[in-house]
């Protein structure tokens, strides 16, 4: 660095230089490394995880490869699904693929498969290179039992000392005993599948062991045949697109739920990711059983966040929830996974081939604690004394609201072509600490090289939950194409002018693209307290002129006398989920998007006393879950 010595200045190059350097980095950089408690039970982290991980494309007539397998744990992946079939010819080799779709015009689809063989080798070579920590292979099991033989000699085979096939003598599998943590299981493979019942386990290994299982005729699924709907059941006739190569795109999907009937030898390798039917969150609360765990297609995951936010959020500080798309996301598009985030929601599984937004925010979130999966969430939505809405306006108990304001003034090398660029920045969060499309520079044209926009700083004014807020920075071009983008949470932000790097779409570094910005971060003030949090020596806060907020009226403060109000006069004021819908929407979120069809305990969870003595729901679900909306998978 260069210094003026006699001065005791630094040079002009020597302040350019530091300002570009990785010592002025915009987040603390021990953020990147490992700096989090590993010792907490596994319910007690968010987990990187995979939908399809298979696919390399469109869920229907994209091609599948173990390159995507081998792609997504050197991402930092933990969680990885496959989807086994019966194979066909001489050996009957388990295989991966696809598997069935509810639409008769999809029989012409050739659908790429491959060995689990071929997998398993793959996940033993690639599983431990980027992180330590263990690794979910999340099974769905269509085979039969012979084929499902060879799916445990190859993980037991193959996989070797890697695999945990037993449970460890301090974290046994009984009601009340917590998950053990991501440290005590470095370096393990767990498999997640339907486990038999105890009894029945333990009396057909026993014959398996002495060479006396005697498996019977079973009917093999056809992975590649359509799911034949009951004829009271038929699925509405409606025109299906094209998407290319005369492949039709379905409009709803609906997968056959894994076998039931799974040989003894594979159930006994399954343990503390045990799937199980979703019952409801207080059947799940009496029979405390930390390792049984569930999965929900998004739109039911938004059922239950609309009508049983809180209990959601109880439910994961115990045992671990997978949230998957909805069938319909045909193109392999993604949901948004900060709502459930914000639930503490552990496996939010994503289509890790699709580049779009949420994968972005997926991939920024997971670059902390050294890139590692795994990811400790805040405090009280781990501790069971403490109770938290996801969908709070006001702070947090314990929690001090922040203020940050950015300001964009200059770009450089956002691009090599003579075009015109603009800035957004966005923030992602609780319901009520997100804002997006609101704050965009303005357009500078012709210049993608170092373009110059010194607009007024974007005040994100009050942030509630800064633990679990993020900034995102879009560079576009004037057609709006995508040139970088850039991912920040605000836990580990550092204040000052910084230069921001870019990212590509796919969350690759970029070498030259990047912002030059100043943040300020500050402790929120309330309107009318600023003069007294003024007058303190050495603090300083923003105030915000009357109509200056941007935030729509949804997310206002709520005042005690509003609070008044509604208790005495309900119907002037929107109910809990009617106003969570609204909050959702604010996210991106459509209420078409939500299904509280098969919701199990249908109770608002804000007419109910809390997890404390709290009164139990009434089960009044079907016992099958319609279109694969909440499965045990």
């Amino acid at each position: 660095m260069s210094l003026d010595v006699a001065a005791e200045k630094l040079t002009k190059d020597g302040l350019i230089r530091y300002l570009m350097s990785d010592e002025n980095a915009p987040v603390f950089l021990d953020r990147l490394d490992f700096y989090m408690d590993m010792d907490q039970p596994m319910a007690h982290y968010y987990i990187n995880s995979s939908h399809n991980t298979y696919l390399s494309g469109r869920q229907f007539g994209g091609r599948s490869s173990v390159e995507m397998y081998r792609q997504v744990l050197l991402a930092g992946c933990r969680c990885v699904e496959l989807d086994c079939w019966d194979g066909r010819g001489d050996d009957e080799e388990p295989i991966i693929t696809h598997g069935k779709a509810m639409s008769r015009r999809l029989r012409s689809v050739q659908w790429d498969a491959m060995m689990l063989q071929d997998v398993i080798y793959a996940l033993r070579d690639t599983a431990f290179v980027t992180s330590d920590y263990p690794v979910v292979l999340s099974f769905e099991n269509h085979c039969c039992k012979a084929q499902q033989y060879k799916m445990a000699k190859y993980c037991n085979d193959i996989l070797g000392d890697l695999l945990l096939k037993e449970p460890l003598p301090d974290s046994q599998l009984e009601p009340g005993v917590p998950l053990p943590s991501p440290n005590s299981l470095k370096r393990k493979i767990l498999i997640k599948n339907k486990r038999l019942k105890p009894d029945v386990e333990k009396r057909e290994l026993e014959l398996f062991l002495q060479g006396q299982f005697i498996i019977e005729d079973e009917e093999k699924e056809d992975a590649s045949a359509p799911v034949l709907a009951k004829k009271d059941d038929a699925p509405e006739v409606v025109d299906i697109p094209v998407v290319g190569d005369g492949v039709e795109a379905p409009v709803q999907t609906h997968h056959t739920g894994s076998t039931t009937n799974v040989h003894p030898w594979l159930s006994s390798m399954v343990n503390y990711a045990q799937p199980i039917k979703f019952q409801g969150f207080d059947e799940a609360e009496q029979k405390n059983i930390h390792h049984n765990m569930s999965s929900f297609a998004e739109t039911a995951g938004l059922g239950y966040l609309k009508s049983q936010a809180i209990e959601f959020v109880n439910y994961n500080k115990r045992q671990m929830s997978r949230i998957y798309p909805k069938g319909t996301r045909a193109d392999s598009s993604n949901y948004m996974p900060q709502v459930f985030w914000n639930a503490g929601c552990q496996m939010v599984s994503l289509n890790f081939q699709t580049s779009d937004l949420p994968m972005q925010l997926n991939q920024g979130k997971f670059e902390y604690n050294g890139n590692c999966g795994y990811l400790l969430k805040p405090d009280f939505m781990r501790r069971a004394d403490r109770s938290f809405d996801p969908f709070a306006e006001s702070p947090v108990d314990g929690v001090i609201a922040a203020q940050c304001s950015v300001q964009v003034i200059a770009g450089q090398f956002l691009s090599d072509k003579k075009v015109g660029t603009y800035v957004e920045v966005d923030m992602y969060g609780l319901p009520t600490d997100t804002i997006r499309k609101e704050f965009r520079t303005r357009l500078v044209p012709a210049n993608g090289l170092n373009p110059v926009y010194n607009e007024e700083p974007f005040l994100f004014r009050k942030v509630v939950l800064p633990d679990l807020a993020v900034l995102r920075f879009g560079v576009y071009d004037d057609n709006s194409r995508l040139l970088g983008q850039r991912i920040l949470p605000l836990d580990g932000l550092q204040a000052g002018y910084r230069h921001i790097s870019l990212r590509t779409e796919a969350n690759f570094p970029m070498s030259l693209p990047m912002l030059f910005c100043n943040i300020e971060l500050k402790i929120y003030v309330p309107d009318g307290f600023e003069e007294v949090f003024g007058s303190i020596p050495g603090s300083t806060v923003y105030s915000c002129a009357p109509g200056h907020d941007k935030r729509s009226g949804v997310f206002s403060h709520v005042s005690v006398s509003d609070f008044m109000a509604a208790l005495s006069d309900p119907r002037a004021f929107l109910s809990a989920q009617e106003k969570r819908a609204q909050q959702m929407k604010a996210m991106g979120i459509e209420e078409t998007d939500i299904s509280t069809k098969d919701i199990v305990g249908g109770e608002d969870g804000d007419n109910k006393k809390s997890k404390v003595g709290g009164k139990p729901n009434q089960p009044g679900a079907s016992q099958e879950p319609k279109k694969g909306e909440v499965s045990s998978v």
